[in-house]
Formats: structure tokens, C-alpha cells, sequence
């Protein structure tokens, strides 16, 4: 959701919503609120999108499995099938959300009554998030004796660390997705925080490039395609490690396949 809200900002931050539109029954009266204001940001926290807008109310939006945001110039609506959740049209561009029913407007100060909001860890796209956090969360009661490939699934653990951001942190941290966190040394929790904000960050720079900028430079010299090159490990099941050649495997781990290799991340 990160990208998305990122488009979202470059076509509408900073701009007057001159109409705002609701799909929602309930949240219609909210039109005429919104409507004639500045958006004052637009941001991620884990799969939501949040739209503040001058006032200090706040459109909270989760994508959930099916909501798309679309950014299109003022009066070029899509043609799509899906149903219209929520819009925001200034001058110039039109920001609008299909497919999507969890959707609240709330005053800024208020967003962590929303369940989903108040049940996230810290985001690991946020600047303000850094080693020392995530290092003490590794080591919480709550998280420290759970397997690693479970747990990298877990918002309320890190926010934003999606299904392939978890075979690659973990590979470059050369940790098993079997081990807990408890069974780590020092070095090893420094290393596995470490890699868990810079591997989701370099994807988000990257538009979904995992792999360590020189390595994708000689990568794309060599000729490979975006797909082929773009992850150390993640869908590169039977394929060479990049880093000592053997082969790469694939698991399932709470019902989401991961990929590791047996030589740099054993058991």
C-alpha cells in the first residue's frame, strides 16, 4: 500500500478537494465536510491508506483483498466494473478507490480506535523506525520463542513485511525460517533487525528489486529480465544460490510458500 499511497500524494497532496466522493451509504454526509479542503497528507500504515485532510479528519482505507486505487487526470474516469468506494478530485487529478468496504473517517488524533490501526507493529517503510526497535520486539515475550517464517507474516509484529519482503530478509540475515528469535545470539538479532529495514526499504526504492544494487547492476548487464533478477531466493525455487550456489528450496509456512537456501541459512 505503501506505492500506492506514494501516487496517491504526487497527484492529490497539497491540492483542494473540490468534490469528494463516498460509496459508502453511511459516509456520504462526510462528502460536504471534506469537500472545499486542503489535503493536508496522504500515507501508509501497513495495508492502509490515510488521507488527512486540512481540518485534521482523516480517511482511513484498507485495501482488504480486492480494493485498487487509481489515479487518473480530472474528467479521464477508468472504465472498470468495480464499484467506486471513495474519490477525491482536485483541479487536476482524481484519486479514487474501488473494491474496498473498510473505510472510516476519523480526526487524526483518533486513528488507533480503528482495530486494525491499533493492532500494527511499527511500519517498516517508516523513516522514524529504526534497528533498535525492531531488535527490542525481537526479543519481547510476545514474539521472541515464534518461528521467524511465522512471525515475518505477522503486521502486528512489523507492519508492511509482505510474503516475498519475508524469504529475502531472512536469507540475507542467513537465518532458517524455523528458527526463533530466542535461539539467536547477539550478532544474529542485529544482523536479522538490520536486514528487516533495509530489505523492505531497497524494494520500496526499487520498485520490488530486493537484490543489493551492484548485484542487480552486473545482473542487468548480464542481460537477465526484471523478473529473473529482481530476488535472492524468493520464486527462485531449484535455481542457483546468488551467493555459494547451491540450489535454492521451497517450504510452506503458515500456508504461504518461502524459499530459502540449505548452505546459507541452515538449520
Amino acid at each position: 500500500m505503501h506505492r500506492a499511497a506514494a501516487r496517491v500524494a504526487a497527484a492529490v497532496e497539497g491540492a483542494i478537494a473540490l468534490r469528494v466522493e463516498m460509496g459508502l451509504e453511511r459516509l456520504v454526509p462526510w462528502e460536504r465536510v471534506l469537500r472545499g479542503q486542503r489535503v493536508a497528507s496522504v500515507g501508509a500504515r501497513g495495508k492502509a491508506v490515510l488521507v488527512t485532510f486540512e481540518s485534521g479528519h482523516t480517511v482511513y482505507a484498507h485495501g482488504q483483498l480486492y480494493g485498487r486505487w487509481m489515479v487518473r487526470k480530472r474528467g479521464a474516469l477508468p472504465e472498470t466494473n468495480r464499484q467506486l468506494r471513495f474519490a477525491v478530485h482536485t483541479h487536476e487529478h482524481s484519486a479514487l478507490l474501488y473494491s474496498a468496504s473498510d473505510i472510516e473517517v476519523v480526526r487524526r488524533d483518533e486513528l488507533e480506535s480503528i482495530p486494525y490501526l491499533s493492532r500494527l507493529g511499527p511500519d517498516v517503510l517508516d523513516p522514524s523506525v529504526d534497528e533498535s526497535q525492531v531488535r527490542a520486539r525481537l526479543r519481547d515475550d510476545r514474539f521472541r520463542n515464534r518461528q521467524l517464517g511465522q512471525l515475518y507474516l505477522d503486521q502486528g509484529f512489523l507492519a508492511g513485511m509482505g510474503n516475498y519482503l519475508r524469504s529475502e530478509v531472512l536469507f540475507l540475515a542467513k537465518v532458517h525460517p524455523r528458527a526463533r528469535p530466542s535461539e539467536l545470539d547477539a550478532k544474529g538479532i542485529r544482523r536479522l533487525a538490520a536486514e528487516s529495514l533495509v530489505v523492505p526499504r531497497r524494494s520500496f526504492r526499487t520498485g520490488g528489486i530486493t537484490v543489493r544494487d551492484r548485484l542487480a547492476g552486473r545482473l542487468k548487464r548480464a542481460g537477465q529480465s526484471r523478473r529473473r533478477m529482481r530476488h535472492y531466493v524468493f520464486a527462485r525455487a531449484a535455481q542457483p544460490c546468488r551467493l555459494c550456489g547451491d540450489a535454492i528450496e521451497k517450504d510452506q509456512i503458515a500456508s504461504r510458500r518461502i524459499y530459502r537456501c540449505p548452505t546459507c541459512q541452515p538449520r
